[in-house]
This record gives structure tokens, C-alpha cells and sequence, in this order.
């Protein structure tokens, strides 16, 4: 991350981003070094120890001289080195006043050794090393679960960087041109942009003509024309045409450093919700202090003796002994993290994705998410007699075949789609800002803009041709030999599966809504075609993360779905960040769950898997604390009278047997069913009468 703030304009305050990455990484890689250890350390204090020997119902005890101190010093290692985590996070919790997890695995653990050394050095009773051992190797393999499962978004700056060239075609002021690195551009320099280079920073057209893709940056789905005059964005695709760019903006004022501030002020600005297994350890601590203390007071004043105290207090200890409560959660959370995984969903947060089940509204990015992000045809409207739909797409496809603008490639791509046959031409020309023309079959064949029927007076009128205009739908037409025979309109698809997604959250009760920075008619087509609840439309980058502020003012818990990188501060705002992973790294590392397929409908699946996890995490929560209600008096002594005392061997066998329950549970949660299969893609154009524009 160090070099995403030494590289990129305005990213200064990278360095701490990297630092925090950094020690994220290095505590999982500390807790899984730990873990390792004491797991390899923790076989021979097991094979040592007489409970276990008992309870395996060894022959022979495994017993040599010194191994009552060889038993100690293993266990003084594992205690130390792996308890060290606990015992820093006890202290840390008791200076914060919030004592809760930590404060209880510290307690246990530290109860178990100073009672178990106890007994190596004479007191009555009998050691519990084996279960200090395992408490520890359970606690350590929780954690570092629980941590990968965390790993942040804090590569999210580092992914907007690679967004921006390294170098520059600088233009130098004899009119020769210089590359230089980006990072030395200054206001007022002129650079060079080619044909499908990427503009260095932020600036303003001097020279040249072209197309740029600002859909990355912007959410703009069409190609943006520039001519003298225009700003640029830096990080956005060129087209067809080589630009000169007057350099307006660097360092922390360009846009791509402005969104980059965004995205840390909404990620520093997520709420830390506390974790369900926090808030019961806290009260699980409460009750085995009590209930130790208490335990030991009692027997004390019973008069049964210190040693019999001490052993009924350390039972009850060891009973309430946190494994099971240990694994409730970070099990819940593997077997989710794998099923969402199998299923095409890779989590990044999983506070955030238990966030999922209580989601009252999902806000959609347009292009790329309810779209395909791709220009294709939606109409085809024949405007002469002995023309059809198949005829005017196969002859305007023979003529952009020639071209890579996004309009020609749309145009081929939908008649691929068709399987129409292009035949030979000749003579091809592009017309800058017009449109191209070829000769195809001895016949003129041009395909073009609006601008030039007008201006050549070739209009002819046609109510659908106005309705898709009104729709902001790209409109060409098709002439031959000078008579204009049809138009197509093309536009930003949309995605089959976004309408079995919109009608799967609304049986949920989930309201969808669409942010898009296109114009309010195409997103009015879009809305109004999937039968969204709301839509903004319009919407800058810097506006969209307000806009889902605006959504979470209303009361709702808000899910964001997109993928481009003016999504990237939106998603970090949202209860929920959903990316598509086609997308743009920015979006995946800023999001807290991935969808690896360009599917809407995975938002349902993820909505679906945070409520059947939830499900699981309290089973296992109620039955992790909920077996002390039994146990712990029984650990206590309260059937003495009756001639039953629990030792602490069974104490500690209900412990474990509590944690096989909870990892049997854990597994078996199931992916819920999805949603139905999408439809087939719906075809372009509805007139397919018979004729041919070259009829006799």
C-alpha cells in the first residue's frame, strides 16, 4: 500500500493505510504461528496428563521420573506463549472498562495453571494442564479463523492507483513529444493521449476529437464525445482519436484522489457493531465469577475445607470454560465463508454480512450491475416498405465491422447474436463525428448519426423512433445509397437476471433502488423495465455516497450493489458493500462481499445465507451459555447433600461434549435454494416481415 500514497495524486495519506494492513496481517500470521506451536506442545502435555489416561483408560500410565515437572514446564510454555493474546486483551478490556471475551479466556486459562501448578507442588486435588492446553489451542484456532474471515478493505487505495498510467506523452514546447512519469506533471502541461490510452490526470481538450469511457469513473454507460473545449477525467479510456490535453489538476485535486478521500472517510466512518459472542462472554464472565467466587465462599463457610473449596470453585471454572462459546461463532462463520464461496460469493466483512438479514433496502449501480455495461441493439424500426430488421442489421453490421467504436461493436455484436451472415464490403470510410459508410454489394452503405439526416434533410418521422430518443437510447440510422431505410437504437442492455433479483427481494419485503450517473431518461427506462421502488439519476461520483445516506435517513438498512470505481465510496458507506467481481478491484477491495458472477440475483443468495447464518450463530450461542444453567450447578456441588459431586473431570467432558454440539451444528448449515433461472436474453427488434432493401 506504501507505494499506492507515493504514486498516486493526492494519495499522501496512504502510509496509514498500509500500516494498518500490515499489522492486520501480522496478528493472523501471529495467531496462526501460535496456534501451530502450542498444537504440537499440546500432544505430549495430553499423553502426560492422568485425566486423559483415565479417560482413555490407558494400561499403563505414562509416567517417567520428572515428568510431573516436565508436564509443568510444557504447560507454563503453552500458558505463556499462547495465552499471551488473552492476557494482553484481558488487561486491555479491564483498562476499557468492557471486559468480555478476552477478560474470560484470560480468566480461564489463568484459573486452570495457577490451580494445576497448585497441585504439582501438593495441594489436593487433580491437574488440569490437559484442559488448559486444549482451552488454549481452541482459543488460538478461533481467533485466527475469526481474523482471516475479517481481513479488511484496506487495499482499496492501492486498486484506484493502478487506475492511472505511469507515464505521459508529454508535448514539449518545440512540438516534440517526451514521456514522462505522471507523478511529474505539472498545471498547464500538454500531453498526448492515443487512441486507447488511458488520460493521465484531470484536464481539458486543446486538440483532436474522440469518444472517451468515462464508465469506470463516472457510471456513464455511453461513450462521452470530446472536442476542443471538454474537460477529461484522468484514468478514463480514450476512443478512436488521439486528444491534446491541457493539464488542469493534479496532486489532490484531481477527481481520482477526491474519490479516494471518499472512500477512506466512509470506511473510517462505519459503525464497529459488537459481536454477538462479545456481548454473551461478557455476561458468561459475570456468571463464573459470581458463581466461582460464591462456589468457594459457600463451601468455605460449610466448613468443608480449603481443598474441597478450591476444587468445587475451579469446576465450576472450567465448566463455564469458554470453548464451545469460543467456536459458536468463528465455525458458523467458516462453513458460511465456504458455502458462500461454493456458491459464487466471497465474503470480506463479516460483521457487515450478518449486517445482510436485517436489509430493508438494496441500492443498484446501473451499468455493469442491473446492465451488462455493454452498448447492444434494443430496437430495430425498418422506415421503408421492402426494408426488415434482420436486413438493416446485417447490412449496418457489414459496415462497422471496420470500426471499434462502441456503437459499431455493438451493432456486430447483435447481429452475431443473431447469426446473420455479413457480407463483403469495400471501400469502407470512417466520417469523424458522423458515423462510416462502405460499399456492400455495389450499393452505399452508410451507417450514421442523427445530425446527419437533419442536416442532409433525410428525416423521416416515426413516433418510435421519438420514443426511443426519449429514452436515451442511442439512435442511428442505416442508408442506402442515400434513402435512409432504418433505424437501431442501442443502449446499455439489460441484465435478464435483474428482474428474477428485483421480484426475489421484493417477496422479501426489500425495496430496490437504482443510483446511476446516466441521464434521467435512460434511468427512468431501466426502472420503469424492472419495476424498481426508486431511482437517482444524475448522480456525481462524489454524490452517491449522500445518496445512500439519504436512503439510510429514511430508517432503512441499506445494502449497496456495484462495481466501478465511483461506486467505491457508496459501497464503503452502505450497512452493506455487495461488488460485482467483473468490476473494478477498487469496488471488490472496498466491498464487504463479493459476487463473482455478474449475476444481481447473488445479492438474493447473500441475503438469504446472512439469515440462515444468523440462525445458526444464536443455536449455537444459546446452547454454548445455555448448558451452564445445568451444569454450573452441578460444578458448584448443590447435590453434595445428595451424594453427588461432579469432579472436574466430567466438568470438563461436559465443556467438550458442549463444544462437539456446537461444531455439529456449525456444519450443518446448508446453502438456501436460489433464485430461478433467468430467462432467455430477449431479442432486438419486432418486425421480421419478409423483403430485402434491395428488392426489385
Amino acid at each position: 500500500m506504501e507505494h499506492a500514497g507515493h504514486d498516486m495524486p493526492g494519495g499522501h495519506a496512504g502510509h496509514d493505510e498500509h500500516q494498518g494492513h500490515d499489522h492486520h496481517a501480522h496478528m493472523i500470521r501471529d495467531f496462526q504461528t501460535r496456534f501451530l506451536v502450542c498444537l504440537v506442545l499440546t500432544v505430549p502435555v495430553l499423553l502426560l496428563s492422568e485425566p486423559v489416561q483415565l479417560l482413555l483408560h490407558l494400561g499403563t500410565k505414562l509416567q517417567f521420573t520428572g515428568s510431573t515437572w516436565a508436564l509443568f514446564v510444557l504447560s507454563a510454555f503453552i500458558y505463556v506463549y499462547g495465552g499471551m493474546p488473552f492476557l494482553k486483551g484481558l488487561f486491555e478490556e479491564l483498562k476499557a472498562k468492557t471486559p468480555g471475551m478476552m477478560t474470560l479466556i484470560a480468566m480461564a486459562i489463568t484459573v486452570a495453571f495457577v490451580y494445576s501448578a497448585a497441585v504439582s507442588l501438593g495441594l489436593q486435588g487433580m491437574d488440569f494442564y490437559w484442559e488448559l492446553a486444549t482451552l488454549i489451542d481452541i482459543m488460538l484456532l478461533g481467533h485466527w479463523l475469526e481474523m482471516k474471515s475479517v481481513m479488511g478493505a484496506s487495499r482499496a487505495l492501492e486498486s484506484l492507483a493502478r487506475l492511472m498510467p505511469s507515464e505521459a506523452h508529454v508535448i514539449m514546447p518545440d512540438g516534440t513529444v517526451m514521456d514522462h512519469p505522471v507523478a511529474h506533471l505539472a498545471t498547464g502541461d500538454r500531453v498526448l493521449v492515443k487512441p486507447g490510452e488511458k488520460v493521465p490526470v484531470d484536464g481539458r481538450v486543446e486538440g483532436g476529437a474522440s469518444s472517451v469511457n468515462e464508465a469506470m469513473l463516472t457510471g456513464e454507460s455511453r461513450p462521452v464525445d470530446k472536442k476542443p473545449g471538454d474537460a477529461v477525467i484522468g484514468g478514463a479510456i480514450n476512443g478512436e482519436g488521439a486528444l491534446t490535453v491541457v493539464i488542469e489538476k493534479v496532486g489532490s485535486d484531481t477527481y481520482l484522489a477526491q474519490v479516494v478521500d471518499l472512500v477512506r472517510r466512509a470506511q473510517e466512518s462505519r459503525s464497529k457493531t459488537q459481536v454477538l459472542a462479545d456481548r454473551a462472554a461478557l455476561w458468561l464472565t459475570i456468571i463464573a465469577l459470581s458463581a466461582g467466587t460464591l462456589t468457594l465462599v459457600v463451601w468455605l463457610f460449610l466448613g468443608r475445607g480449603l481443598a474441597f473449596a478450591l476444587e468445587r470453585m475451579v469446576t465450576v471454572m472450567v465448566t463455564t470454560c469458554p470453548h464451545a462459546l469460543g467456536l459458536a461463532i468463528p465455525l458458523v462463520v467458516s462453513v458460511s465463508t465456504a458455502l458462500l464461496a461454493q456458491n459464487g460469493l466471497l465474503l470480506r466483512n463479516r460483521t457487515a454480512f450478518e449486517q445482510a438479514r436485517n436489509l430493508q433496502a438494496v441500492v443498484f449501480d446501473k451499468t455493469g450491475t442491473l446492465t451488462t455495461g455493454l452498448f447492444g441493439v434494443t430496437d430495430i424500426v425498418p422506415l421503408n416498405e421492402a426494408s426488415t430488421s434482420d436486413e438493416i442489421l446485417r447490412l449496418a453490421g457489414a459496415v462497422e465491422a471496420q470500426s471499434e467504436h462502441p456503437v459499431a461493436l455493438g451493432i456486430v455484436r447483435s447481429a452475431q447474436e443473431r447469426s446473420l451472415a455479413l457480407p463483403q464490403i469495400s471501400e469502407f470510410l470512417a466520417l469523424p463525428g458522423v458515423g462510416a459508410q462502405a460499399t456492400v454489394d455495389g450499393h452505399k452503405v452508410m451507417v450514421v448519426r442523427p445530425s446527419y439526416v437533419i442536416d442532409h434533410e433525410l428525416a423521416v418521422s416515426s413516433t418510435q423512433v421519438d420514443v426511443l430518443t426519449s429514452q436515451a437510447k442511442t439512435v442511428v440510422y442505416v442508408l442506402v445509397d442515400g434513402a435512409v431505410q432504418g433505424a437501431i437504437a442501442l443502449a446499455d442492455t439489460i441484465r435478464p437476471e435483474s428482474r428474477d433479483a428485483v421480484a426475489a427481494l421484493r417477496q422479501m419485503g426489500i425495496k430496490s433502488i437504482m443510483l446511476t450517473g446516466d441521464s434521467r431518461a435512460a434511468a427512468e427506462w431501466v426502472a420503469k423495465d424492472l419495476g424498481l421502488d426508486d431511482f437517482f439519476a444524475e448522480v456525481l461520483p462524489h454524490e452517491k455516497a449522500a445518496k445512500i445516506q439519504e436512503v439510510q435517513k429514511r430508517g432503512l438498512t441499506v445494502a449497496m450493489v456495484g462495481d466501478g470505481v465511483n461506486d467505491a465510496p457508496a459501497l464503503a458507506q452502505a450497512d452493506v458493500g455487495i461488488a460485482i467481481g467483473a468490476g473494478t478491484d477498487v469496488a471488490i477491495e472496498t466491498a464487504d462481499v463479493i459476487l463473482v458472477r455478474d449475476d444481481p440475483r447473488d445479492v438474493v443468495a447473500v441475503v438469504q445465507l446472512s439469515r440462515a447464518t444468523y440462525r445458526k450463530m444464536l443455536q449455537n450461542l444459546a446452547w454454548a451459555t445455555g448448558y451452564n444453567v445445568i451444569a454450573i450447578p452441578l460444578a458448584a456441588g448443590v447435590l453434595a447433600g445428595a451424594g453427588f459431586v461432579m469432579s472436574p473431570a466430567i466438568g470438563a467432558v461436559l465443556m467438550s461434549l458442549s463444544t462437539i454440539i456446537v461444531a455439529i451444528n456449525a456444519r450443518l448449515l446448508k446453502a438456501p435454494g436460489g433464485v430461478d433461472s433467468a430467462p432467455a436474453a430477449i431479442e432486438p427488434g419486432a418486425d421480421e416481415s419478409k423483403g430485402g432493401l434491395f428488392g426489385e
